[in-house]
């Protein structure tokens, strides 16, 4: 909340200092024996009760039925404390779980087609349904789709915003909103009346592009905000997706630009679950016969698998359950390393 103190600025300053609170006590003088600290920052720390009434912003979120948590807390996704720039604290309205930490960003434009907004709804559907946390930033077009697509699979996702919770941007998405924060979590790095400006939205982004293991980028032109995301992520390392879209429509020309530059092109979510068992290969260790947590037309299909190799429609047969609940079940139970798929569309068993 402190003007002229950013991520980067108090990392420099906590090496110093060690701890929040002294950072806080300290007076002038030691604050001048920090390299590079501008005069600014340093009248804005020495006055920082006077200026801010930190008991009545912690008062707000309380009655917003929200929450804050720190790069302490073990929620605190541990892939965004490793970015150049993490954001100190985090705002939640919802709720955090540590399945989250297994995300993906899907971003595009605000302005869209039908083509984008239907890829969009579909892939992050089979995203959500895969057991992958959908983030994104609650913008109009590619966002609301990609949120929409999530809670359709009944799966989690995350909206990132560039307010304060009291100011939720766009106002149509307010109920958007409150379904994400009912079955997962709507976050932000503001301040509870923080306002939106041109600034706001490229910092939301780079928490996007940060939280998860890549950033798809489903519909974008050459000037959308959609490809600051996509800069972020390629230097945060990320894994970076994107939709190809038709060669002749503005609005693709961002996404195959990507494309050509080196990004991943999908066209199904197999594109992205296949980089998963190179990212993450080792399969869950669980002590007990059969897998924790299945139920439902889960547990017809994983019952459905014999000892051996089992085709698809030995499986759809055995479990009763229509090809569709069935192929989406087994990308479900593939990413949770239970069961594996071999050539020709054979499943075998993972535990």
């Amino acid at each position: 909340m402190i003007a002229h103190v950013g991520p980067v600025r108090v990392r420099k300053l906590l090496e110093r200092f060690g701890e929040p609170q002294h950072v806080l006590q300290a007076n002038r003088s030691e604050l001048e024996r920090v390299d590079n600290l501008p005069r600014n920052t340093i009248e804005a720390l020495l006055n920082w009760e006077n200026e801010l009434d930190l008991t009545n912003e912690l008062d707000r979120v309380r009655e917003f039925g929200a929450s804050v948590i720190t790069q302490d807390d073990l929620i605190y996704s541990p892939l965004l404390r490793e970015i150049y720039d993490p954001p100190l604290v985090l705002y939640v309205w919802g709720k955090l779980e540590d399945r989250d930490h297994n995300a993906l960003g899907i971003v595009g434009s605000r302005r869209t087609t039908h083509y984008g907004l239907e890829s969009a709804k579909k892939l992050s559907y089979q995203v959500a349904y895969s057991g992958i946390t959908v983030v994104s930033g609650l913008a109009r077009g590619i966002d609301t789709a990609a949120h929409q697509g999530a809670l359709a699979a009944k799966g989690r996702t995350m909206a990132v915003l560039g307010t304060g919770l009291n100011h939720l941007y766009p106002v149509e998405n307010r109920a958007l909103a409150e379904r994400i924060a009912e079955s997962g979590a709507v976050i932000t790095e503001f301040p509870m009346d923080t306002t939106p400006d041109r600034q706001t939205f490229p910092m939301r982004n780079r928490i996007i592009s940060g939280w998860g293991f890549g950033l798809l980028v489903v519909e974008a032109g050459l000037n959308s905000g959609a490809l600051i995301s996509a800069s972020q992520a390629t230097d945060q390392g990320r894994n970076l997706y994107a939709v190809p879209g038709p060669i002749d429509r503005p609005t693709s020309l961002g996404t195959n630009h990507l494309i050509q530059q080196g990004a991943k092109l999908v066209i199904s979510v197999d594109d992205i679950l296949e980089d998963l068992q190179t990212l993450f290969p080792k399969r869950p260790q669980l002590t007990v016969s059969r897998p924790p947590e299945l139920e439902g037309n889960l547990l017809k299909i994983y019952n459905a698998i014999g000892t051996s190799e089992t085709s698809i429609d030995r499986i759809i047969d055995d479990s009763g359950l229509a090809a569709s609940l069935v192929t989406s079940g087994l990308l479900q139970l593939e990413m949770r390393r239970l069961v594996k798929q071999l050539p020709g569309k054979l499943f075998v068993k993972l535990l």
